[in-house]
């Protein structure tokens, strides 16, 4: 396993799994399965209602909890310091944790100021080992870094050879926050692991073509947290630190970018309506 140092020092996986969408009844099993064939870092979410399931799995796993890395999100119905505050402990019980080692804002949405002033407190008493945020754009991005104590150290936000986040990456960089993508695979969209140019490049080194796209995303310094149900792709998915990809391999699969979501624009109104709409 490779690791990221975040700026604050602490020592992130490069490479997690991820649990969205997976089922509660389904989660603890998943969980177990990651952790057994060798991965460290585990995401969930206070939306994904399964922390509880992620916590049984860790508590079952034998791997000490130093050795885990768990990140979990505060959802938009959860804005606000108040209730941000209390979400953050219902989230450590459900997990079973004294802490967590990243905590996120899901959203840009509701009281987000609050919310971040309620993870500055979580941090500065030790219930999260790093803070950060998910699915910012560059402009909320640059005014929570301008305007926070506390600066976020993560960006969780959709990336993928389709959309591959140049611009954000290097707003990012700018402000020493550290990107990590979600759905590395576009949930397989546009024939994703059909791609001829993934699957040349994969078949060139050995490899498949979803192994092909995650090695892109690392050798851009993304971390990555790729979701299975399947204990052998787990066991894929982790097997991308022993080759790497060359300057044609790269350039190919820069190539692909479209520079557009495939999933939704926090810059659209309706979709705005929508994702607030959830929480009412």
């Amino acid at each position: 396993m490779e690791y990221v140092t975040l700026s604050n020092g602490v020592k992130m996986p490069q490479l997690g799994y991820g649990v969205y969408q997976v089922s509660n009844e389904e989660c603890e099993r998943c969980v177990q399965d990651a952790i057994s064939v060798g991965y460290r870092a585990i995401d969930t979410a206070q939306s994904y209602h399964n922390e509880d399931a992620v916590g049984a799995a860790v508590a079952a796993s034998g791997v000490p909890r130093s050795e885990l890395f768990l990140t979990t999100k505060i959802w938009i119905s959860n804005g606000g310091y108040e209730k941000a505050k209390a979400s953050i402990d219902r989230s450590l019980k459900n997990l079973r944790s004294d802490y967590v080692d990243l905590l996120l804002i899901h959203q840009p949405f509701n009281d987000y100021y609050g919310t971040w002033r309620a993870m500055e407190e979580a941090y500065k008493a030790g219930k999260a080992r790093a803070i950060g945020v998910s699915n910012f754009y560059p402009d909320r991005l640059i005014d929570l870094c301008r305007f926070v104590e506390i600066k976020p150290m993560v960006n969780q936000v959709e990336t993928h050879v389709f959309n591959q986040q140049h611009q954000a990456h290097e707003i990012m960089v700018k402000y020493g926050v550290q990107h990590e993508s979600w759905g590395p695979f576009a949930e397989g969209r546009k024939d994703f692991f059909t791609n001829p140019v993934l699957v040349e490049i994969g078949r060139k080194h050995g490899k498949s073509s979803a192994q092909a796209a995650l090695r892109y995303l690392l050798q851009r310094d993304v971390v990555v947290i790729p979701k299975s149900t399947h204990k052998e792709r787990m066991i894929q998915n982790l097997d991308v630190f022993d080759f790497a990809l060359d300057d044609q391999d790269m350039a190919a699969i820069e190539a692909l970018d479209e520079g557009q979501s495939l999933f939704f624009s926090h810059y659209d109104p309706a979709t705005v309506e929508m994702i607030t709409g959830l929480v009412r």
